[in-house]
């Protein structure tokens, strides 16, 4: 019989792992520069060697560690359909309130459940969060109005399926549709018959797939990646009339050159691993820093001008290197998402989960002005019931983490008691 318990977790890297590390940090041998190179070429050399000595000599694994065992994780074991069984790690936090919500949220590339560590027990706890509750700072000003109180959810972040604590599957065609099955998986078995999600980067594609495949569990979605293109007057002739009658605005400008950067300048990447990423594997396998210089370039290129300090840069590549699977499975996703296993009419592609999806699954969409693609509104609408919408000031690829305040209001107002997806889950409310 299948395994279904469900096992409290605790990161515990082995000291030989940590030696091991340490040693390889200390042989590292580094590339020379263009004179004036900056970022265009890449990580600066400067930079990979700070981090790399700060990662030796200085960053603290075990005061990391136990920092992120406050989050309260578990393992179970997921069967996946012509697949293997996978023993999947993920944080679950159930809140206190008996008609909390249960929402999962799902990380992309490369992220980890370490993006949910600024938003999991706010969202769960709201009445012990002070920004629900806060007050005026000027005596003098008259008493504000009550604040509307603040929904509680179920909160429930994985890590995928060859990321972070969790296996993976050693057999080809682990693509969108088997990540959705796992995490559809994931919440009954925590007896989440019906939920919400939230996603970007991957997690945009794959609680999409959710959406896809499962629309009588998954009632809604919020995600911060921008996806659509222009309406067309056939399939949705109210956008195109609004797309057609008024000129991009200077945000909508910005944004399409921001995307356009994106696809001249900070795609190669996804090439590579799309294509062959066991190639590429094994370098970031073998080498500490190569992975450090490998993601700390998307650190820096996919935010808002976030203040990066030297020990978050550390831990979030150390999680990929002590990963389950190694920091080499955690590329396949590309390769899978874009070749073709299924069969064409039921094949949960990247293009079709950018597609209007109906079914009664309402859509929350948040725009960030140095996000990956930066799409104008009236594009974006084009993917399904769209519900709510906000463009925030500032923020980027990793929202959660960047910006946990502009997430926490986003899901809070869009399920809250006014919001566009207000009570879609039966029996949960919030309050």
């Amino acid at each position: 019989m299948a395994d279904t318990s469900i096992e409290p977790f605790t990161i515990s890297i082995p000291d030989a792992a940590l030696t091991d590390l340490k040693t390889r940090l200390s042989l590292a041998r580094f590339p020379d520069e263009i004179d004036s190179a900056g970022w265009d070429y890449g990580a600066p050399l400067a930079d990979v060697k700070r981090l790399t000595e700060h990662w030796l000599e200085r960053h603290d694994w075990r005061a990391a560690e136990k920092q992120l065992n406050q989050m309260p994780q578990f393992t179970t074991t997921i069967p996946v359909a012509g697949h293997d069984e996978l023993k999947i790690h993920f944080v679950h936090q159930r809140s206190t309130n008996p008609r909390a919500i249960p929402l999962l949220f799902v990380h992309g590339w490369p992220g980890s459940f370490l993006e949910a560590s600024k938003i999991w027990e706010r969202l769960a706890n709201p009445t012990a969060d002070p920004d629900t509750n806060t007050t005026s700072s000027d005596s003098s000003a008259a008493p504000a109005p009550a604040a509307e109180p603040a929904p509680a959810f179920h909160f429930v972040a994985p890590s995928l399926p060859n990321y972070g604590f969790s296996q993976g599957s050693r057999k080809k065609g682990f693509a969108l549709a088997q990540y959705a099955e796992t995490c559809h998986a994931l919440m009954l078995r925590l007896g989440y018959d019906e939920y919400v999600t939230q996603g970007g980067d991957w997690g945009y594609y794959i609680t999409r797939a959710m959406s896809l495949r499962y629309p009588s569990h998954c009632k809604a979605t919020h995600v911060n990646m921008d996806q659509g293109s222009a309406p067309a007057w056939t399939s949705h002739p109210t956008l195109a009339l609004q797309h057609a009658l008024h000129p991009y605005t200077a945000a909508e400008k910005a944004g399409l050159a921001r995307t356009q950067w994106f696809l001249d300048q900070g795609s190669g990447y996804r090439a590579q691993q799309t294509t062959k990423p066991q190639t590429l594997g094994y370098a970031l396998a073998d080498s500490p820093v190569g992975l450090l210089a490998w993601i700390y370039e998307k650190l820096h290129d996919w935010t808002d001008a976030y203040p990066w300090t030297d020990d978050e840069v550390c831990t979030w590549v150390a999680i990929y290197w002590f990963s389950t699977m190694g920091p080499a499975a955690s590329l396949r996703i590309y390769y899978e998402a874009t070749h073709q296993w299924d069969p064409p009419a039921t094949r949960v592609s990247r293009d079709r989960t950018t597609q209007y999806i109906g079914a009664g699954v309402k859509l929350g969409l948040a725009h960030s002005p140095q996000e990956l693609r930066v799409l104008p509104s009236s594009w974006t609408r084009t993917q399904g019931d769209v519900v709510f919408e906000r463009s925030h000031p500032s923020g980027g690829h990793f929202f959660a983490y960047e910006r946990p305040d502009f997430l926490i209001r986003d899901v809070r107002d869009m399920f809250g008691k006014k919001g566009g997806a207000a009570a879609v889950v039966k029996g949960a409310d919030g309050y």
